[in-house]
C-alpha cells in the first residue's frame, strides 16, 4: 500500500512540476513582442504573362529582382530574428534578396509549407482568365460586359473572395484547387507556428515572405476586419504586432519601398 501512495505522490508531484513550468513559460512569453514584416514576393514571369501561379513557379523577373532589392534597402536597418518563406523559390529567392541588403547579422531561412499561394489544381500554369470564364460559367454568365477593364475585380465585386475562390475549387477540373476555408486554415497555422518560434527565439523583429492571394487571408485569420481589400503588389509591406496573444496591424500593402 505504502508503494502504492509513493507512486501516487511521486505522479502528483511530476504533475505539479509540468504545471509550473507550463505557466513559467506563458510568463515569460507575455513580455516578448514579435513585429511581422510580410512581404509578397517580387514580380515573376508568370506574373508578367498573367498565368495563373500558386503552388506551380516562375522565377523572379529583372523588375522583379530589384523590387526585392529596393525592400531590402527599406528594411536593412530593421535587425531580423527570424526569417521565413515557403519551399516556392520566388518568395523564397525575394526573402534572400532582402536579406542581402541587411545591416545585421542576418539569420537562415526557415520554410513552411504554409506561406505557400494559393493550390490552383487544374488551372495551374494556365491563363489567367480561364478561371474567370469558368467561374462567370458557374454564375450563369457567358458573357462578359464591354465596359469591364478587369473581369476579376468584377467578379469579386460581385460574389467575393470567398465565393470567387470556393467557385474557383468546384469549377477545377482536377478538384485539387483549395477551398476559402482551406486557405485560411493554412495561412493561419502557418502563421501561428511562426510566431511560438519566434517566442522560442526570444521574439524581435521577424521577415515572411509569401503571396498575393494568402497575404490577405492570414491577415483577416489573426485579425478579423481588419483588411479592407487594400492591393498586396509584389515587394509590398505588411506589418503586423504580436504580444500576448493579440495582434495589431500597423499598415497593409504597403508600396513606399519599391516605387
Amino acid at each position: 500500500m505504502k508503494k502504492v501512495w509513493k507512486v501516487l505522490l511521486t505522479l502528483l508531484i511530476a504533475f505539479c512540476l509540468v504545471g509550473c513550468n507550463s505557466a513559467d513559460k506563458k510568463t515569460e512569453n507575455a513580455d516578448k513582442e514579435v513585429t511581422i514584416y510580410l512581404v509578397r514576393h517580387g514580380k515573376t514571369w508568370f506574373n508578367t504573362t498573367d498565368q495563373v501561379q500558386g503552388y506551380c513557379d516562375s522565377p523572379l523577373t529583372e523588375v522583379g529582382e530589384e523590387q526585392a532589392r529596393k525592400v531590402g534597402v527599406g528594411l536593412q536597418d530593421i535587425s531580423f530574428a527570424g526569417a521565413y518563406s515557403s519551399d516556392l523559390a520566388r518568395q523564397r529567392n525575394t526573402a534572400k534578396l532582402i536579406l542581402a541588403e541587411n545591416k545585421h547579422e542576418v539569420p537562415l531561412i526557415t520554410e513552411n509549407i504554409g506561406f505557400r499561394e494559393m493550390n490552383y489544381g487544374g488551372f495551374e500554369g494556365g491563363p489567367n482568365m480561364e478561371i474567370n470564364i469558368q467561374v462567370a460559367k458557374s454564375l450563369g454568365i457567358e458573357e462578359f460586359p464591354d465596359d469591364v477593364e478587369n473581369v476579376w475585380f468584377w467578379l469579386l465585386d460581385m460574389i467575393g473572395e470567398e465565393d470567387y475562390i470556393n467557385r474557383t475549387a468546384q469549377v477545377d477540373p482536377l478538384h485539387a484547387a483549395e477551398t476559402y476555408d482551406e486557405m485560411v486554415k493554412r495561412g493561419k497555422d502557418a502563421m501561428t507556428d511562426t510566431v511560438e518560434d519566434a517566442l522560442k527565439r526570444g521574439g524581435g523583429n521577424i521577415l515572411i515572405v509569401s503571396s498575393g492571394g494568402i497575404i490577405p487571408l492570414m491577415v483577416e485569420s489573426i485579425v478579423p476586419g481588419q483588411y479592407q481589400g487594400e492591393k498586396i503588389a509584389n515587394g509590398s509591406v505588411t506589418i503586423i504586432h504580436y504580444k500576448n496573444g493579440v495582434y495589431t496591424v500597423e499598415v497593409i500593402g504597403d508600396t513606399q519601398y519599391v516605387k
